[in-house]
C-alpha cells in the first residue's frame, strides 16, 4: 500500500473518529442535564471567547454570509446528487458536511438550550400567574413606563449607537453573580448589522445571534427606541442566554437600570407589547381598557408608530412560514411553548420581584 494512500486514510479516519465523538458529546449534553450545565458554565464562555476574538476584527456579519455559502453550497450539492454520477458517494459526502454544520452549531452555542432554565440557575420560585398578582405589576409597570418617556430621535448616529452599546456591556459587566448570566470576556464587542436586513425586516426578525462564530446582529432598520433593547437582548443570547423570554428578562433587567434616558425608555417600552398580550388574556375587556387608559399618550403614539413601521415591511407570507419554522426550532430545543416563550418574561418578572422583595440580595 502507498505510504502517502495509508496516511491519508489514517487521517480520514481520525477525522471522523473525532466528529463522531463530539457529535456523542453533543446528544449526550441534549439528554443529560449535568452535562449540558457543565456545558452552559464551563465549556461555552472559552468557546464564545475564542470565536469571537477572532470574529470581533470583521466589520462584517460572518456569520450571516457563512450561512449565505452554506446555502448556496446546499443547493449545489443536491443538484449534483439529482443530476451527476456517483450520487452514493455524494450523498455521503452531503451527510457527512451536515453532521459537521450541526456539530459546530451546538458546540459554539447551541447547548445553552441545554442548560437549566432561569428558575434553576438562580434558585428564584416561580409565582403564581394569578389576575391580581399580574395588575398590580402591571400598574407598577405602567408607571415607570411613562416616567421613563422621553422624545426619541428619528435616528441614531453611529458614534451614538457605540455609545449604547458600551453601557449595555458596563451593566451587563455589573450583574450580579446570582442573576445567572456570564459577564461580557471582551471589552468593546459591538453588534453588527444583519447582512440580510430587507429578508429579516420582512418577516419581522430584529435581531439573531449567529452562533457560528459568536456574533449577535442587528436588524439594519431598527428604530431609534428599539435599539437598546434589541441590542441588550441580542448581546443576553452572546454571553450564553438561550431561551426568548430570559433574554427579554435581562434586556429589561439591563435597560431600566441605565443612566442613559434613551436606554431606560426603550427597556420600559419594549415590555410592552408582552404586558398587553398577557393583560388581554388575564382581563376582561372593562379591566384591559382601564389598564390602556393609564399609559401616557406619548407612550401610546410611540406604539402605534412602531406597529405601522414595521407592518408596512412586513410580507405575510414569508412571515408566516419563518414563524413556523422558528416555532419548530424552539420546540426542538426543549422550548416547549415556542415563539409564545417570547411573553413570558412577564412571568420571570413577577418570580423575581418577588424573590426580590423578600431577600437581602439586590441589584442596584
Amino acid at each position: 500500500m502507498d505510504t502517502n494512500f495509508r496516511e491519508r486514510l489514517q487521517q480520514h479516519i481520525l477525522c471522523h473518529a473525532l466528529l463522531y465523538l463530539l457529535l456523542g458529546y453533543v446528544l449526550l449534553a441534549q439528554c443529560v442535564p449535568a452535562v449540558g450545565e457543565h456545558y452552559a458554565r464551563h465549556l461555552y464562555p472559552l468557546i464564545s471567547y475564542l470565536l469571537s476574538l477572532f470574529s470581533k476584527w470583521i466589520p462584517f456579519a460572518l456569520g450571516d454570509l457563512f450561512v449565505l455559502v452554506c446555502i448556496g453550497a446546499a443547493l449545489l450539492c443536491l443538484f449534483r446528487l439529482l443530476f451527476c454520477g456517483n450520487r452514493w458517494a455524494r450523498l455521503r459526502r452531503g451527510m457527512t458536511h451536515a453532521v459537521r454544520l450541526y456539530v459546530w452549531f451546538y458546540l459554539a452555542w447551541g447547548l445553552n438550550y441545554s442548560q437549566p432554565p432561569f428558575y434553576g440557575r438562580t434558585g428564584t420560585a416561580p409565582v403564581e400567574f394569578d389576575e391580581a398578582g399580574f395588575l398590580r405589576f402591571a400598574q407598577q409597570y405602567i408607571n415607570r413606563l411613562n416616567e421613563a418617556y422621553l422624545p426619541v430621535p428619528e435616528e441614531l448616529a453611529s458614534d451614538e449607537q457605540a455609545v449604547i452599546g458600551r453601557e449595555i456591556e458596563q451593566l451587563y459587566r455589573s450583574c450580579p453573580e446570582y442573576m445567572g448570566i456570564h459577564r461580557p470576556q471582551h471589552d468593546g464587542l459591538q453588534a453588527k448589522t444583519m447582512l440580510y436586513t430587507p429578508l429579516a425586516s420582512m418577516v419581522g426578525v430584529t435581531g439573531s445571534m449567529a452562533p457560528f462564530f459568536c456574533e449577535f446582529t442587528l436588524n439594519g432598520d431598527l428604530l431609534p427606541l428599539q435599539y437598546p433593547s434589541t441590542y441588550a437582548h441580542e448581546f443576553s443570547h452572546y454571553l450564553g442566554i438561550a431561551r426568548e423570554a430570559e433574554a427579554n428578562f435581562y434586556a429589561y433587567q439591563v435597560c431600566t437600570r441605565s443612566t442613559l434616558p434613551l436606554v431606560r425608555y426603550s427597556g420600559y417600552f419594549a415590555l410592552l407589547p408582552h404586558l398587553l398580550s398577557n393583560a388581554r388574556r388575564l382581563l376582561d375587556e372593562e379591566e384591559y381598557a382601564a389598564l390602556l387608559q393609564r399609559i401616557r399618550p406619548e407612550v401610546k403614539l410611540h406604539y402605534e408608530q412602531q406597529r405601522h413601521y414595521w407592518t408596512a415591511l412586513y410580507n405575510p407570507t414569508i412571515g408566516r412560514l419563518q414563524d413556523r419554522l422558528y416555532d419548530l426550532y424552539l420546540k426542538g430545543n426543549k422550548i416547549s411553548t415556542g415563539r409564545k416563550n417570547y411573553s413570558e418574561v412577564i412571568g420571570l418578572l413577577l418570580s423575581w420581584e418577588q424573590a426580590d422583595a423578600s431577600s437581602s440580595l439586590s441589584w442596584h
